[in-house]
């Protein structure tokens, strides 16, 4: 598997040192949409454990939505399966800086098929829901009664960034995510190469969601990005 020996040799992009021990798990997350806001930190404390300290850029916390499509997910020695490892999934995500390792915490994970959902909330312990997704080249659209979640975009994706910002660098190049669960705190580190970011005209968008009395339907993004997608080194969760 060359250009798993490829990523994983390509590392001057990491914040921080390769994990020790053999990766478990692959997976390609493709054809991105991130949209990213502002959101205050008094707001966002409440949503997130107290023992993971929330990272900032320049005094400001940020959430994003990123709508993707998950393809190829397997365990390091079985193969893909089409119908379970592929599957469109959305998630909202904050940004958090533990024991100078940045990574994400989920406010919300989705999948857009009930199996898959189930089987990696069961494998991961990630808390994966079912979605309901509809995506096209132009389009993404998603709901989940429960939360009382609903999203709809229609975006046109432009041309490569010639040159990324600190920002943009801050919001997508995390390496690790958090999970709070049974009063644990568990990390999970992972690799891929350098995202390659497009820029992203938002052409409609509707987004039905609340964080305290935040209601993100009244605010524009702060940020877009588009991305192609990444071929993804994932290893064993570890408490922390």
């Amino acid at each position: 598997m060359k250009f798993i020996q490829d990523i994983l040799a390509d590392t001057s992009h990491r914040p921080f040192e390769l994990p020790d021990g053999p990766w478990i798990y692959y997976q390609e997350w493709n054809n991105a949409l991130f949209l990213h806001w502002t959101i205050p930190f008094d707001i966002l404390r409440k949503c997130v454990p107290s023992d993971l300290l929330i990272d900032t850029f320049e005094g400001n916390c940020y959430i994003s939505l990123v709508a993707f499509t998950m393809e190829k997910t397997r365990p390091k020695f079985l193969p893909s399966i089409d119908y379970i490892s592929n599957f469109d999934g959305i998630n909202l995500r904050t940004y958090i800086d533990h024991n100078d390792k940045k990574g994400v915490y989920f406010l919300s994970i989705g999948a857009g098929k009930s199996l898959s959902s189930f089987i990696a909330k069961t494998i991961s312990g990630l808390p994966y829901e079912k979605f309901n997704i509809n995506r096209t080249n132009k389009t993404y659209s998603s709901n989940n009664i429960r939360r009382d979640f609903t999203f709809n975009a229609e975006f046109e994706i432009k041309q490569e960034l010639d040159h990324k910002t600190e920002l943009d660098k801050w919001l997508t190049e995390r390496y690790c995510l958090y999970l709070d669960k049974d009063n644990k705190i568990y990390r999970y580190d992972i690799h891929h190469k350098e995202w390659t970011l497009k820029n992203v005209n938002i052409k409609t968008l509707n987004l039905s969601y609340k964080i305290g009395d935040v209601h993100f339907a009244d605010h524009p993004p702060t940020l877009s990005h588009y991305s192609d997608g990444v071929k993804v080194i994932g290893w064993r969760r570890q408490k922390v």
